[in-house]
């Protein structure tokens, strides 16, 4: 692996371009656009105020940024230096902020789920839709762009309108069989709309795009529900992730459970890789000696004998939010393998085998994971703790490499470059880029 130097950024807004040419940032009030490859400022440009929000269009030719507390979008061309456009919502305010799948489109969502405005870089028109449920949930795209799917709230009922994404016009609204919808996500082939309910009511519903409804799916009754859900890339799984630390797959033919993974605080299957961090001691070198205490010793992993207890933390009652239940769950590029996290098994990164529906690793880290991600052209998992390490695994093995900067640099968060050849790391208020010299086993 090799690092690079470090730059500034605020907000944890650092991203690649869909291309994989160039790489975007927030530094305070600037935005800073990088060649992936040298690393050297293209582009520099400045907003109005703090920036919230940073998006690349599909194209990655125009780069987005949004201030909530000014109500103001900015966009910027990457090839026309001269091009601006300043999107004033008023007094509506800004609550939410994205790209239509076109790249040519804005979709911004005013305060109080007032209305969201579609507004058009290509002739200017401006579309108004009105009751949208949520700000940030709620709104789906099929992965061809051609039709968005939006969860609403009218007369105390729940509601999802599908619109064609070419005029903006309504092609399909119908009522959802919900108390208390809570988000909407299209399968990847377009052809099935999963809805869900609030935590508070465990119930899945299949939807086309006619607004047929296929199936209805519920696990268990009075107890916290659902916490996370996902489809696999081939449209052929709907997986569920939910507060009884259990993972139920469904099959995309009958909708029924494949197979569920359960969480257990004790691993005993003979078959299972454990990998568990183990600190190593070493004189620290002079850019470890800046690092605080323990983040700045080296480790490795170790293969722990089976049964293995694991770290649990017990869940507080009286706060909101319970950290308890399946809070990720993420497939591999192939999908043959499923990552996943229990909130309450905080340190623990689950590897589960879906050709052969058994786990097939347990990575156990001494610090709570942060983020995870997966190589989008191999099968290699990527995930860090917010110390000085990144971690990987494949089906090969895995390994911690320590992050070797001047400064103290604690990796946050991650992202994957499109390649598969790079990652960009990012601390509280910095990011590099790590280039992965090896190929993966």
């Amino acid at each position: 692996m090799e690092f690079s130097e470090c730059f500034k950024q605020t907000g944890q807004l650092c991203k690649f371009s869909p291309d994989g040419r160039l790489i975007a940032n927030s530094a305070q009030y600037r935005v800073i656009i990088r060649d992936v490859r040298t690393l050297q400022i293209v582009s520099l440009f400045t907003c109005l105020d703090h920036i919230d929000v940073l998006e690349w269009s599909s194209d990655s030719l125009f780069v987005l940024c949004g201030s909530f507390k000014r109500s103001l979008v900015q966009v910027w061309s990457i090839e026309q230096s001269d091009w601006t456009c300043k999107i004033d919502e008023g007094v509506a305010g800004l609550e939410a902020l994205r790209w239509a799948p076109d790249g040519r489109h804005i979709l911004s969502t005013a305060k109080f789920k007032l209305r969201i405005t579609v507004w058009s870089l290509v002739d200017k028109s401006v579309s108004y839709i009105r009751y949208p449920k949520h700000s940030n949930q709620g709104l789906s795209f099929t992965k061809d762009g051609k039709f968005m799917a939006l969860a609403e709230r009218r007369n105390c009922k729940d509601f999802v309108s599908i619109f064609a994404c070419s005029t903006w016009q309504l092609a399909k609204h119908f009522e959802t069989k919900t108390n208390d919808l809570a988000d909407i996500s299209w399968s990847p082939d377009g052809r099935i709309l999963a809805v869900w309910e609030s935590c508070l009511e465990y119930n899945i519903l299949l939807y086309t795009i006619d607004g047929k409804l296929v199936s209805t799916y519920s696990a268990y009754d009075y107890a916290l529900g659902i916490k996370s859900v996902t489809w696999s890339p081939s449209s052929q799984f709907l997986v569920v992730g939910s507060y009884d630390q259990s993972v139920r797959i469904l099959n995309h033919i009958t909708w029924t459970v494949v197979t569920e993974y359960k969480h257990a605080s004790s691993v005993g299957d003979p078959s299972v890789v454990i990998y568990k961090e183990v600190q190593m001691k070493s004189v620290k070198l002079p850019w470890e000696a800046q690092a605080k205490g323990p983040l700045a010793s080296p480790s490795h992993y170790q293969l722990q004998q089976i049964p293995f207890p694991l770290p649990c933390v017990k869940a507080d009652p009286e706060k909101p939010n319970p950290k308890i239940g399946i809070g990720k769950v993420l497939f591999s590029h192939d999908n043959r393998y499923l990552a996943t996290r229990n909130d309450n098994m905080p340190t623990v990164a689950w590897i589960w085998d879906v050709t052969k529906l058994s786990l097939s690793c347990l990575l156990v880290q001494n610090h709570s994971i942060q983020a995870m991600e997966w190589d989008p052209k191999q099968t290699r998992l990527a995930l860090c703790c917010g110390t000085n390490k990144i971690y990987m695994w494949s089906p090969a093995g895995c390994l911690s490499v320590d992050v070797p900067m001047e400064e103290t640099f604690n990796v946050s968060s991650l992202r994957w470059h499109n390649d598969g050849r790079s990652l960009a790391l990012l601390s509280r208020n910095l990011f590099c880029i790590c280039s992965l010299t090896l190929p993966s086993q």
